[in-house]
């Protein structure tokens, strides 16, 4: 019988349908993590598409047009199924193919699958309208919603035998998700202002004239907005900073997928620092070539190098 994770049986039919399933939702609504996923053996891939295919089911609940109350039942009701997930409850011939797929994936990888609940959590952050005063306050918003998916993905990583200061790989992880999660608030400030949001902390905002929020395509009179972005750019390179010591941690094929969805969020990050109110003008995102340069570069290896080169220098 051929064989898949540490001498496990391949998935049966149903199983690799669900895996099928899951890699579609992938493929069609998460460019920038798809891009990041193929470079994963096929196990690997599979069990992370399930993960995103059950966490994008928690994000479009949150982000319908659903009464609150409706919402707040229906994220209710799915974190009912992730219990059922975690206590083995899912038979392989269940109606619902992302539980089949992640319960699978839970039973060949250590994914620490509270991480999803952390998430249900943020998007009821969301559902209640939750504003942000700190910069403290938005971390726990963020590591709900991008730190939990930074560290549920290390369960299916894994970190080699004897890798230096593998004991913190969880809070590198968390680190990273972190600074994407602050990456992706910059990029749709716009957008969630239009859908009646304001993530970035009220201190901030106040700090720099932007508290009357972003209701155009210009900043609002009067305000520093460059600054403000400016600000949160050097926020989320520090946070990248940390995270990418997760790097030389990870196999070869586990850290270029982390150095190419986390290079191309950085390469997103690189365009809103030059051109700051590109981000009330429309959506900034990466062409095609662009990211799959940063992928060929991630499997190359060049970012875990250099990182690892980085922490001789400075021991964490």
């Amino acid at each position: 019988m051929s064989r898949t994770v540490e001498g496990q049986p391949q998935p049966s039919a149903p199983v690799q349908a669900a895996y099928s399933y899951c890699e579609t939702v992938t493929g069609q609504q998460a460019r920038n993590f798809a891009y990041g996923i193929r470079l994963l053996p096929t196990e690997k891939r599979q069990a992370m598409s399930a993960l995103y295919a059950f966490s994008r089911r928690v994000d479009d609940i949150g982000d319908g047009q659903l009464p609150p109350a409706e919402k707040k039942e229906r994220l209710e009701a799915t974190r009912a199924v992730l219990g059922r997930i975690d206590a083995g409850q899912v038979a392989e011939d269940d109606t619902d193919p992302v539980a089949v797929a992640l319960a699978d994936a839970a039973r060949r990888f250590p994914i620490p699958l509270g991480g999803l609940d952390e998430l249900i959590d943020g998007v009821l952050m969301d559902v209640r309208g939750e504003n942000y005063e700190t910069w403290d306050e938005l971390k726990v918003y963020c590591r709900c919603v991008a730190g939990a998916i930074g560290r549920l993905s290390l369960g299916v990583f894994g970190t080699q035998p004897g890798a230096h200061g593998a004991e913190r790989a969880s809070e590198y992880a968390d680190t990273l998700g972190l600074a994407l999660q602050l990456t992706n608030i910059l990029r749709d400030v716009r957008e969630d202002a239009g859908n009646g949001r304001t993530y970035l902390p009220a201190d901030d905002l106040a700090k720099f004239g932007c508290s009357d929020g972003f209701g155009g395509d210009r900043p609002p009179a009067g305000a520093d907005f460059a600054g403000l972005v400016h600000f949160e750019v050097r926020r989320a390179r520090a946070l990248f900073a940390e995270g990418y010591r997760l790097l030389p941690m990870l196999d070869r094929r586990s850290g270029a997928c982390v150095a190419a969805m986390a290079g191309i969020y950085r390469r997103l990050l690189d365009r809103i620092e030059r051109d700051p109110e590109a981000v009330l003008r429309g959506r900034v995102s990466l062409p095609g070539r662009e990211k799959a340069y940063v992928a060929v570069r991630g499997l190359s290896g060049l970012d875990a190098r250099h990182i690892s080169r980085r922490t001789v220098r400075r021991p964490a």
